[in-house]
C-alpha cells in the first residue's frame, strides 16, 4: 500500500425531501447564487418549485443559467463566469448531474481567476480558488457531487479535458433518490456504466498489498449489479436507487483509491470519443473499458482473473488463469449488453475514419501517453480503438 492523505470536505445530506433544506445550507456561504441546471426536466418534476421555494425562505436571490448539456461546453461556462462578475454572485448552487455539476465547477473557479478558464484544464495554471458549490443531485452516475474533478468539452477543436483541486470540492451536496424516479432508462444504464468504470478505473492498479480496498471496490460494484437491473424495471424502487445513488457517490470521492494507484487509460480514451462525437459518457465507457481490458489484461492476469471470481463469482481455473480473467471480461460486456448499452463503436454509429485522430488527440500530438497499469502511447489507443469497433 502506498502513502496517502485523504480528505474530503464535502458534507453529504442524503435522503427523501432532503432537496427543500437548501436554502437553510446556503444561508452562510451568500445571499446571492447561481442557479445552474440543464433542461427542463427539473421543472416538469417539480423539483425546481421546490428549490426556489426553499431559496425563497432563506431570502436567497437567485440568478439562473440553464441550458447545460452532456459533455458540458466550454462557451456556457464563459456565460456563467460573466454573469456571476456582473451580478456581484457568491455562491453556485448546481441542479443536476454530472454534467451540471462539472459545469458550475468550471464557472466557480473562472469567476475569481483573470486569464481564461480554459488554462486550467490544459494545465497551464492551478486553481488555487474557486466559489462555494453545493449540489443538488439529480443522476447518479458521475460521482462529480463528492470529487475535485470537473470535466469540459471546449468546441474550439472539440477537446475534452478534465482538471482537479480541493477547491472544487462542493460545500453539501444533497442526495434524493426520489428525485431519480423518473430518469429514462438509457440515462440509467448510462449512468450504471460510468459508475462502474470509476471503481474499475481504481481497482486494475500496479500497486500491491490494498486488500481493503481491492474489496471495498468489489463489494461496490456488486452493489451495482445487483441493483440496476431492479431499478430499470421498479423505476419507483426507494432502497435500490439508494444503494444505487450512494454507490456512486462512494465511487469517485477519493476513499477507494486510497494507498493505490488507478488506471485512467479508459477515460482518457472515451474523452476523446465524446468530445469528437459528442456521445454519452456511459455509453462511450462500456464501448472503450471491455476493449482496454482484452488489450491490457497480460500486464497482471492474476488481477483480472480474482475481478472475474470475486465480482462475477466465476469459478476458478485453476490451472488456466487466462480463461478465468477473460471470462471476467466476457461477464462485463453481457452486463452492458444487458441494461441496455451499446460495447461496439458501430452501435454508437461510429466509424474508423477518426481512430486516429482520437489516438492522436490523446496523447497530446504523441508528446504524452494514457494510464497507469500499462502506459498507452498513440499506437496503443488507435489498437484498442480498432478492438472496441
Amino acid at each position: 500500500m502506498d502513502n496517502f492523505t485523504f480528505a474530503n470536505p464535502t458534507k453529504i445530506i442524503f435522503g427523501k425531501e432532503t432537496e427543500n433544506q437548501v436554502g437553510k445550507e446556503i444561508e452562510g456561504y451568500s445571499k446571492k447564487v447561481l442557479l445552474h441546471y440543464g433542461g427542463g426536466s427539473i421543472k416538469t418534476t417539480g423539483l425546481y418549485d421546490r428549490v426556489i421555494s426553499s431559496l425563497k425562505k432563506s431570502g436567497i436571490e437567485y440568478v439562473e443559467l440553464s441550458g447545460v448539456k452532456p459533455n458540458p461546453r466550454l462557451s456556457l461556462v464563459k456565460e456563467g463566469i460573466k454573469i456571476c462578475r456582473e451580478n456581484n454572485i457568491g455562491f453556485i448552487l448546481a441542479v443536476g448531474g454530472g454534467s451540471v455539476i462539472d459545469s458550475a465547477k468550471a464557472i466557480a473557479c473562472g469567476v475569481p481567476y483573470e486569464g481564461d478558464v480554459w488554462d486550467f484544464y490544459l494545465g497551464k495554471n492551478i486553481i488555487k480558488k474557486a466559489l462555494p458549490i453545493g449540489v443538488i443531485l439529480t443522476i447518479p452516475a458521475a460521482g462529480s457531487e463528492s470529487s475535485k474533478n470537473s470535466v469540459i468539452t471546449n468546441e474550439d477543436g472539440w477537446y475534452k479535458r478534465g482538471v482537479g483541486a480541493p477547491a472544487l470540492y462542493p460545500k453539501f451536496s444533497i442526495l434524493n433518490p426520489e428525485l431519480a424516479f423518473t430518469l429514462p432508462k438509457y440515462q440509467v444504464a448510462c449512468g450504471a456504466a460510468d459508475i462502474m468504470a470509476h471503481l474499475m478505473e481504481r481497482y486494475f492498479t500496479n500497486t500491491r498489498n490494498v486488500e481493503l480496498t481491492d474489496r471495498l471496490i468489489e463489494s461496490t460494484m456488486k452493489t451495482i449489479i445487483n441493483n440496476v437491473p431492479t431499478v430499470l424495471n421498479q423505476h419507483d424502487n426507494y432502497d435500490a436507487w439508494a444503494e444505487v445513488m450512494w454507490a456512486g457517490t462512494v465511487a469517485h470521492n477519493g476513499l477507494l483509491n486510497t494507498g493505490r494507484v488507478g488506471d485512467w487509460g479508459s477515460h482518457g480514451i472515451e474523452h476523446e470519443l465524446s468530445g469528437i462525437y459528442d456521445v454519452a459518457h456511459g455509453a462511450g465507457l462500456a464501448v472503450v473499458f471491455p476493449a482496454w481490458m482484452k488489450y491490457v489484461y497480460k500486464n497482471d492476469v492474476n488481477r483480472f482473473a480474482q475481478f472475474a471470481v470475486r465480482v462475477w463469482n466465476i469459478d476458478n481455473s485453476f490451472w488456466d488463469v487466462e480463461r478465468t480473467a477473460l471470462e471476467g471480461i466476457s461477464k462485463l460486456e453481457n452486463f452492458f449488453r444487458r441494461i441496455g448499452l451499446p460495447t461496439t463503436l458501430s452501435e454508437l454509429g461510429i466509424e474508423d475514419d477518426r481512430l486516429e485522430e482520437m489516438a492522436y488527440k490523446g496523447t497530446n500530438g504523441e508528446t504524452s501517453t494514457l494510464g497507469n497499469f500499462v502506459k498507452l502511447g498513440k499506437e496503443d489507443i488507435f489498437n484498442i480503438l480498432t478492438l472496441a469497433k
